[in-house]
């Protein structure tokens, strides 16, 4: 088993290296493809190397005014269409084979940790041998192109928005609700999770579909404004992967707002609005990604990792700024597979 984790994992870097200069969108964008190979291709090339900052807000277009303000008030806002259809299908032949891949890499660990510190969470109640990833914490060290994601100028400049300046990656977690076999998610605030290890709930996430959500395959739930209502009790249950959370049912809250998603669809919220999902029942999967972003000084001991930098002081935001002709791209060296900053998003503001 463990030889045949190995060779996925060398396909995948095989298959992520031929990918990447089909994963542009924008003709600005794919001006870069021969630059950035260049980089990505010396292992010496270091951040410090490059003589300007790029800031996300120049480089693409972030939340309107109406948006922010839906966002105060809700808690929440959607940007559709922020992935073109071909990345996000690029996406998923990365991803599909995760199940048994990730089944072979972590056969002989009871914490379920690979080998470059992504921790799989499995789907509880399934039959004897049948595993299903229910979520996949630290999924950019398994999937380069979520790794791109995460740096990209459409998602980081709305990061900016919300949050400010200086932002960091908290984390990148992939949730497969696999079809027939995805669990309902109980309601919570992310919140009840992370005030162990943070002073003040400052992140917010960016769940990008990758596949469309809808009532049948177990979409998100908001309860509008339920921000507002700060940090309530929590209820403990005896899951692996969702154990702490509000008490009720998927109709525990009749009022929720059920979102329906495109692939390529994000939804931004925040760490106190309330939100829930139901199980999958149906033939198709819905798999989404979640990136969550801080920003610096807010946990309680110590600091994230520099690799876990994306825009701010004394740090290269990436992607590059296209207007300025000048490539901003720096090295980020990881364990599992070789990693190249960029990545471009075709995006548009939702009506």
């Amino acid at each position: 088993m463990a030889k045949e984790a190995a060779a996925f994992f060398a396909d995948l870097r095989r298959r992520s290296r031929s990918l990447f200069g089909a994963i542009f969108t924008t003709a600005g964008f794919s001006r870069l493809i021969t630059s950035v190979s260049m980089v990505s291709a010396d292992p010496d090339h270091q951040p410090e190397r490059m003589n300007q900052i790029c800031s996300p807000t120049q480089c693409a277009a972030g939340l309107t005014a109406t948006d922010l303000e839906y966002f105060r008030r809700h808690g929440w806002v959607i940007r559709r269409a922020l992935c073109s259809p071909t990345t996000i299908s690029r996406m998923i032949a990365e991803i599909d084979v995760l199940h048994e891949a990730m089944a072979a890499a972590i056969a002989d660990n009871d914490d379920n940790l690979t080998a470059d510190g992504a921790q799989v969470a499995w789907e509880e109640g399934l039959a004897s041998g049948r595993r299903r990833i229910r979520q996949l914490m630290h999924s950019e060290r398994v999937s380069p192109l979520l790794d791109h994601a995460s740096r990209c100028a459409e998602i980081l400049t709305v990061m900016q928005q919300l949050i400010g300046p200086d932002v960091l990656l908290f984390h990148s977690k992939l949730m497969m609700k696999s079809a027939h076999d995805g669990s309902f998610t109980p309601w919570h605030q992310d919140f009840h999770y992370w005030q162990y290890e943070s002073k003040a709930p400052t992140q917010v996430n960016c769940m990008l579909h990758l596949d469309a959500a809808d009532a049948e395959n177990g979409s998100l739930r908001f309860v509008d404004g339920s921000h507002k209502l700060g940090l309530l009790p929590v209820k403990h249950f005896s899951s692996k992967s969702f154990s702490i959370g509000l008490d009720g049912d998927l109709d525990a809250y009749p009022a929720a707002t059920m979102i329906t998603m495109a692939p390529g669809d994000a939804v931004f919220f925040g760490p106190l609005v309330i939100h829930g999902s139901g199980p999958n029942a149906s033939a198709r999967h819905r798999r989404a990604n979640t990136f969550a972003f801080d920003k610096p000084g807010n946990r309680l001991e110590g600091e994230l990792p520099t690799q876990n930098w994306r825009c701010g002081r004394a740090v290269h935001c990436l992607p590059p700024c296209i207007s300025s002709g000048t490539s901003n791209t720096g090295s980020n060296k990881p364990h599992l597979m070789a990693r190249t900053h960029g990545g471009s998003f075709s995006a548009r503001l939702s009506p």
